[in-house]
């Protein structure tokens, strides 16, 4: 080693140390350490706010980094770290705000501060300033077990926004739902009560705030907050400053969307003039005065200003006062000299100084633009508006600009006014219906209203001249009141021309001229089917081999109906095809079209007819049909047709179904399936002019259902029920025809028994006549002789008694009752003779098997017997014996009995017959009733003997 490098070893071993104790020395007093530290809360804006002092040198400015760490729930976990640069000069107190996501309340916060000055040389880190809690004032830290908190309380957002919401539960995690507007919202546990969801581009609901709420549902706990979204604040549109007289500038601005809410209503605008430095503060959101200053300043240079709660906004003009001049809108506006066809519009404006006007002028009509116009002007102007249509309403208006120094037309402003009528320039469009009835001529006539540019004006009424062209001529002249559209005439000649002109408070428009021809033998024509579409009909026809001015087509909803609506169009002379289209057409209506040709005397002649439908549909029903000829193996069936036009669609024929109980289809039909599923047998009828069928090969007493449906292009008509018919038994027609005749015998018998009843029971059940009550007793006189009887009784001798009832079941008949006995018959029925002596009157009447009068209860009859000679058999049922105050006497010695000749077993007990009961006689025949005695006709009552049915008187004749 040399000396040199030994000597320099030395000596930078020497410097060494210096140099380490001057940089300790110039090190110490650039280093800073925070103190103080304290952190406040914000709750409502959510801040924390770290403040703490410098603790370094004092005599001269140090630029220095500062970093905040901030932690949350415990000082370990570091959520923020933030570096935040100053200028310190000795003892000062920093500030810095933070903003925290979470709610403050619903978790600790800590922070803590160092410092490193900012030296090039040196950079050394403080060491950390002790963790500061951040505490929020009246936070529950340990809520109960019933209490559910959420924060934060009233918060306000701007829409889009994010947002974390925390709760506070005293209750175990899993129980806790929380819910925005009803949807339920999710989130993170933070710790053993404490849980916290984000809100991600919160939406915009209502101006009160979104409802949202926490609850628990064992035990019922329910915690909420009203959470503000207020909309985006917007930057200020179509900013814009101006002057109307040099005096005041009006700035005006399209605030966009309102953001105020009833809470919160901070959204707010002001100007700032930045040539002079004056502000003033809006008191409208979309327009600003300000004063302008004599001479002041001619350039401006405005920013709007505008903010709310969350946000601020701002926009600048600059602008030369001369060139932003707008006019005030026109006033004292007018229409002079307004006729049928043009008019005037005078108007005014505030003037100006050195300023002249570009007025524009604008027609309006019949809700459209007509007319526009520049007029140049001072601060009065007029334009005249020519080519008026008249008795049409009009609407004026005018607006005004600087014309030097354009910059704004002023406000419109202007008039309505309608110019005066005149005469109808045109004739009215007519058009007739013709129809002959019984000689005379039926015509209708119609026509359409003119036009608004036709009529020039309100028409009040039409005036109608008939012509007749006829032998000899004649003409009549009557009016028809508008707003009328046609009229009915009635000629007894169909020959006639006719004008129509239309008539208004002016004048009288042209005159239209149709001629009714006489001869309507061309009105028969054979109609064509045509197809429509949705667009309408296309008609086409032949032109006639004669000379026409044209032609006419018309049509309507039904045919030759006046009452319809007839609707008809003008065609030149070399057209013969055109497409007819309208709004009112409609599927599933038929249509007819007339085409006619005009002759040069304007007569109309029927060329061709035509009917169709746009889109024609399914029928709408189906015929009512009859079942007639019915048989045992077959059966008719007829129905009637429809009206014309009244199905949506042309019938192109009948299906006829039958539904057999047997799965065989008669002969003509095939299976066919019905809308339900179900299988039938249908026949086809396409000709539909057919309305009977015959369907035949059936069984005898066979049931069959059957349904008729029409059907068109479009589909068949609707499926009503089935109706059934049975088919009859072969014989059953044999049957008929025998007991018909019967029933109707005996319907007749009785209405003939019931008419007759009266005489048939004259005859064979005549009333019981009273003997007492006879006409015979008024022929006995009663004598002055008490002792003298009132008839001799030897008129009246019976001479024999014929027993009809015979003991023991026998009985007697004899071939002629009314013979008279001879002397051997007496002998042999000596034991049925008993002679009555004394004096009888006898009388006669039917016979009857009915009790005496007024007898009393008998005991039954008894067997056959033998009475001895000369004892009158009797019976105590057939000749009683009365009650004294039965009798009727008149002498005192002869009194008079009713003696019934058949007389039932017992006299009042009918229900109770004897066994051994006489039988009836044989037959009915007058009988003799005779009246005797009392002491000769009343038997003995121990008697029990049977009184005989017939009784002759020997050797006199009988009374009567």
């Amino acid at each position: 080693m040399t000396p040199l490098a030994v000597f320099r070893a030395t000596f930078l071993l020497a410097l060494l140390p210096l140099r380490t104790c001057q940089s300790k020395v110039s090190s110490e007093p650039l280093l800073l350490s925070p103190g103080s530290l304290r952190v406040a809360t914000d709750p409502v804006g959510q801040y924390l706010q770290v403040q703490w002092g410098v603790q370094g040198p004092t005599d001269r400015e140090v630029r220095a980094t500062f970093q905040i760490e901030i932690s949350r729930v415990k000082p370990s976990n570091v959520i923020w770290v933030e570096d935040y640069s100053a200028v310190v000069q000795g003892s000062q107190v920093l500030n810095w705000t933070w903003g925290s996501e979470l709610p403050l309340e619903c978790a600790a916060h800590f922070a803590r501060v160092r410092s490193k000055v900012d030296d090039a040389k040196l950079r050394f880190w403080s060491s950390w300033s002790s963790w500061y809690k951040a505490e929020v004032p009246n936070s529950p830290n340990s809520p109960g077990p019933d209490s559910l908190l959420v924060f934060p309380k009233n918060k306000l957002v701007e829409e889009g926004s994010n947002i974390t919401i925390c709760y506070i539960s005293g209750s175990h995690q899993n129980n806790v739902s929380c819910y925005l507007e009803g949807v339920r919202i999710h989130g993170e546990q933070l710790g053993p009560n404490v849980s916290a969801f984000t809100l991600h581009n919160v939406s915009f609901v209502r101006d009160t705030g979104s409802n949202l709420f926490c609850q628990v549902p064992h035990p019922s706990i329910i915690g909420g907050i009203v959470l503000f979204v207020s909309k985006v604040l917007e930057e200020p549109k179509d900013f814009s400053c101006d002057t109307r007289d040099f005096k005041t500038l009006t700035c005006t601005w399209d605030p966009g969307r309102d953001t105020d809410l009833p809470k919160y209503p901070a959204q707010r605008y002001a100007l700032f003039e930045s040539f002079s430095g004056e502000k003033k503060l809006c008191e409208h959101k979309d327009r600003c005065t300000w004063q302008i200053a004599p001479g002041s300043q001619e350039t401006y240079n405005f920013t709007l200003m505008a903010e709310n709660h969350l946000r601020k906004r701002n926009v600048s003009i600059l602008f030369d006062l001369a060139h932003r001049v707008h006019p005030k809108t026109p006033f004292n506006v007018f229409i002079k000299n307004a006729s049928a066809i043009d008019a005037t519009l005078t108007w005014q404006v505030d003037p100006i100084k050195n300023y002249s006007f570009l007025c524009q002028v604008e027609l309006h009509g019949e809700g459209k633009g007509l007319q526009q116009h520049n007029v140049s002007t001072e601060d009065r102007g007029q334009y005249f508006f020519g080519d008026l249509a008249p008795a049409t309403e009009y609407a004026a208006r005018v607006r005004c600009a600087a014309a030097n120094r354009f910059w704004k037309w002023s406000e419109w402003t202007g008039r309505n006014f309608s110019t005066r009528e005149a005469a109808p320039s045109k004739a009215p469009d007519i058009w007739r219906s013709v129809k002959s009835v019984l000689g005379s001529c039926n015509v209708t006539l119609f026509w359409k209203p003119l036009p608004k540019s036709h009529a020039h004006g309100k028409i009040l009424f039409y005036n109608v001249a008939t012509e007749n062209l006829d032998t000899p001529p004649s003409s009549k002249l009557f009016s028809v009141p508008a707003p009328a559209s046609g009229t009915a005439l009635t000629f007894d000649r169909c020959s006639h021309r006719i004008r129509v002109t239309a008539n208004n408070s002016v004048g009288v428009s042209p005159a239209s001229v149709v001629v009714v021809s006489g001869d309507l033998a061309n009105e028969e024509v054979e109609e064509e089917r045509i197809q429509g579409t949705e667009d309408g009909f296309s008609l086409s026809w032949k032109p006639p081999s004669g000379d026409v001015t044209g032609y006419v087509v018309d049509w309507c909803d039904h045919p030759r109906d006046f009452r319809c609506d007839l609707q008809w169009k003008h065609l030149g002379p070399s057209t013969t095809r055109m497409v007819i289209s309208s709004d009112a057409f409609r599927p599933g209506v038929q249509y007819y079209f007339r085409i006619y040709g005009i002759s040069t005397e304007k007569m109309a002649h029927l060329l061709e007819k035509k009917t169709g439908y746009t889109r024609e549909l399914a029928p709408a029903a189906s015929p009512q049909v009859a079942v007639s000829n019915l048989t045992s193996q077959s059966f008719a069936l007829s129905w009637e047709g429809y009206p014309t036009g009244s199905q949506p669609g042309f019938i192109r024929g009948y299906y006829v179904y039958l539904r057999p109980k047997v799965g065989r289809c008669p002969p003509g039909f095939e299976k066919a399936a019905l809308p339900d599923g179900s299988e039938c047998c249908r026949h086809d009828i396409n000709n539909p002019e057919q309305k009977t069928f015959v369907v035949e090969h059936l069984q005898p007493e066979s049931s069959h259902e059957f349904l008729v449906a029409p059907y068109t292009s479009a589909g068949e008509g609707p499926h009503g029920g089935f109706t059934k018919v049975t088919t009859p038994d072969e014989h059953s027609h044999v049957l008929l025809r025998i007991i018909l005749p019967m029933v109707f015998f005996l319907v007749l018998i009785t209405v003939l028994c019931y008419l007759k009843s009266q005489w048939m029971k004259e005859t064979c059940y005549p009333d019981i006549p009273d003997p007492y009550k006879s006409s015979v007793l008024t022929l006995l006189k009663p004598k002055v002789n008490a002792g003298t009887s009132i008839m001799d009784v030897r008129a009246c001798i019976p001479d024999a008694i014929e027993v009809v009832n015979k003991p023991e079941g026998s009985k007697v008949q004899s071939s002629d009752a009314r013979r008279p006995l001879t002397e051997t018959e007496y002998t042999n029925k000596a034991d049925y003779i008993y002679l009555l002596p004394g004096p009888f009157i006898c009388f006669e009447n039917l016979t009857y098997n009915q009790a005496a009068p007024d007898s009393g209860p008998r005991d039954g009859l008894a067997g056959p017997h033998s009475a001895p000679q000369g004892q009158l058999p009797t019976s105590p049922g057939l000749v009683p014996n009365p009650p004294e105050q039965k009798y009727m006497n008149f002498s005192g010695e002869t009194a008079l009995s009713y003696v019934s000749q058949v007389a039932s077993p017992t006299s009042g007990d009918k229900d109770s017959l004897p066994t051994n009961a006489l039988e009836p006689a044989p037959h009915s025949e007058y009988r003799k009733q005779m009246a005797g005695p009392l002491g000769l006709a009343s038997p003995s009552p121990e008697e029990d003997s049977c009184l005989p049915a017939t009784t002759r008187l020997d050797g006199g004749e009988p009374c009567s």
